[in-house]
């Protein structure tokens, strides 16, 4: 089964890549690896949730954001390699968690993205991670993931 079948099972599609924000690309290929840029949960053009983590938002709105921002970051890598079957591994995982100074649950915050990785490419799926507590993000979002591929 591809990623995009999946994907398909799961009962998700990708989106369009969300446009930069500022001079930036969305993805970037170098050599095996693919970099996105910090992904942000856009849907439609527009954030999907804004404020912070432990102030009005909780662990499980946390993780469905993260997991929009891992689509997103998904649909920027197919733009760079034209298919998401050219994944060979999901290598890195960079979430940053907009929250308060006394919310500690960011790695549970970032497993909304790091569970669909794994669903979507099985144990090429699985991959090193941090989860980074910030003051403040983009937009006033509350959750923003990277990633690193390695494609064929």
């Amino acid at each position: 089964m591809t990623p995009e079948e999946r994907l398909a099972e799961l009962g998700l599609t990708l989106p369009p890549v969300v446009p930069p924000v500022a001079a930036y690309v969305p993805a970037l290929r170098t050599g095996d690896l693919v970099y996105t840029s910090g992904q942000v949960p856009i849907v439609d053009g527009k954030p999907a949730r804004t404020g912070k983590l432990g102030a009005g938002l909780g662990v499980e709105e946390g993780q469905e954001m993260a997991r929009i921002c891992a689509l997103n970051a998904l649909a920027a890598v197919k733009a760079e390699i034209g298919d998401l079957a050219k994944v060979r591994r999901v290598v890195k995982v960079v979430a940053f968690v907009a929250s308060t100074p006394d919310f500690t649950d960011q790695p549970k915050v970032a497993n909304g993205a790091s569970e669909l990785f794994q669903e979507v490419f099985g144990e090429a799926g699985r991959h090193a991670r941090s989860a980074v507590g910030v003051a403040a993000l983009p937009l006033d979002v509350p959750v923003e993931v990277e990633i690193i591929v390695e494609v064929a």
